[in-house]
Parts: C-alpha cells; sequence; structure tokens
C-alpha cells in the first residue's frame, strides 16, 4: 500500500517539460492559420468605378455695346447767315485801322527839308557840321566844326562835376584778403559827359578791375569851353574800405 503511494517528482517534471513546447507549438500554428487565410483568399473585392470628366474653357466674353447712334445735325437745314462787314467812314487826317490786310504797301514820299552838309537826324535849322540830336543854334548837342581834342583839367579848368555815380563792388577776394586802399584812374569824357577812357595810375591788383567797371559807369557835366563842348581828361579816386 505504501509502495503505491510514493511520489515520484522526477517523471512528472518531464512530462511536463516535454507538453508545455507542444502546446505552445499548437497553439501559434492555429493563430497563424487564422491570421494567414483571410490573406491568402480576400474573397470578392467591391468594383471601382472610375469616372473621366474633361473641362471645357470657359466662353469668351461678349462683345462691347455699339457706340450711340449720332444725331443729325440739324445745321443742314438751316439757312447760312453771311457776316456783313460795317463800312467805317474814314476821315481825312485820323489814323484807321486797315481791315483788309494789302499785299503790298506804297512807299511813302518824304519830304526833303535838308541842307546840304546836314547829318541825317538832325534838326530843322540846323547848321552845317551838325550832331545828330542837336538843337538849333549849335549849343551842346550840334556843335559846329569838327570836334576837338579833349582838354586837361589843369589850372583854371577844374574837373567836371559829377552826375552819377555808381559805387564800384568790393571782390570777395580781396575782401577775404582784407585788402583795401586807394585806386587813383585817369579817365576822359567826351563831349556829353560820358567816360570813353581810363588808365589806372594807382594799381592795388585785386582792386583795379572793380574801380575801373564803376568809373566807366559815371555820367559828368559835360565841358564847355568859349561856346564849344570839350572831352576833359582828369583824375578819379576810388576808395575801398573794410567795414
Amino acid at each position: 500500500m505504501f509502495k503505491d503511494t510514493i511520489f515520484k517528482p522526477r517523471r512528472n517534471i518531464v512530462s511536463r517539460a516535454v507538453i508545455l513546447p507542444i502546446s505552445i507549438l499548437i497553439h501559434v500554428l492555429v493563430v497563424m492559420t487564422a491570421l494567414v487565410l483571410p490573406l491568402v483568399d480576400p474573397g470578392d473585392l467591391p468594383e471601382v468605378e472610375i469616372y473621366s470628366a474633361f473641362l471645357a474653357p470657359p466662353p469668351p466674353p461678349p462683345p462691347p455695346p455699339p457706340p450711340p447712334a449720332k444725331k443729325k445735325s440739324r445745321a443742314k437745314h438751316r439757312t447760312r447767315i453771311k457776316p456783313v462787314q460795317a463800312q467805317a467812314s474814314i476821315q481825312p487826317g485820323q489814323l484807321v485801322a486797315p481791315v483788309n490786310i494789302p499785299d503790298e504797301i506804297a512807299e511813302e514820299e518824304l519830304i526833303d527839308i535838308g541842307i546840304e552838309g546836314g547829318v541825317e537826324g538832325g534838326v530843322e535849322g540846323g547848321v552845317i557840321g551838325g550832331v545828330l540830336g542837336g538843337v538849333v543854334g549849335g549849343v551842346l548837342g550840334g556843335m559846329v566844326g569838327e570836334e576837338e581834342a579833349p582838354v586837361r583839367a589843369v589850372g583854371e579848368i577844374r574837373p567836371p562835376r559829377l552826375l552819377k555815380k555808381v559805387e564800384p563792388v568790393y571782390p570777395e577776394i580781396a575782401r577775404q584778403a582784407r585788402v583795401d586802399g586807394v585806386v587813383i584812374i585817369e579817365a576822359t569824357t567826351d563831349i556829353y559827359g560820358r567816360v570813353t577812357g581810363m588808365k589806372v595810375l594807382r594799381s592795388l591788383p585785386l582792386l583795379d578791375e572793380a574801380a575801373l567797371d564803376a568809373v566807366a559807369q559815371w555820367v559828368y557835366e559835360p565841358m564847355v569851353i568859349n561856346g564849344r563842348p570839350r572831352g576833359v581828361i582828369f583824375t578819379v579816386t576810388v576808395r575801398f574800405q573794410l567795414k
């Protein structure tokens, strides 16, 4: 009795060691069969219908509307009115603007009132040898005979009186260089008192040109000696002073 009840653990362990891998292998085969069979035989798949569509280009824009019809002018039915030219009464001795432009202008007859030896542009009743713009009697502006040489203002002959003076323009280069002083010029006037000739007697190189430009614009009272206009030679002093 005791022999049958003896526990033999070694035999039980060996049987379990054999049964466990066989069981795992069977489970793996079952799972793989369940997963692989649907993949191998998918059955009837649904049919897919493919539709093709073609897009047509959009239609062209409609043409622009035609321009509105022009209304016929009624000017053709109107009577044309011709302009009437007013005839102006022309009075003798009165200047009137011409209505029509003439093609040719007739030359005017000039009245010859000059005298032999006269100068063109002189005055009526002048003297022989007068100058342009002279007056009756042969005084200033209409001297008799040829123009005489200018006289030098020395002794009793004094320099003419200045009527118009133009201030000189101080050169900027001379102002920056701080140059000032006096420029002396010998001026010559004609019978009308205008400066016609100049010569520098005392020079300042940076100021000479400005002094000559100013003196050339000066006007003096004409010099009359023995009833005849004469040119004069005299000296002019132009002072430059820095402020």
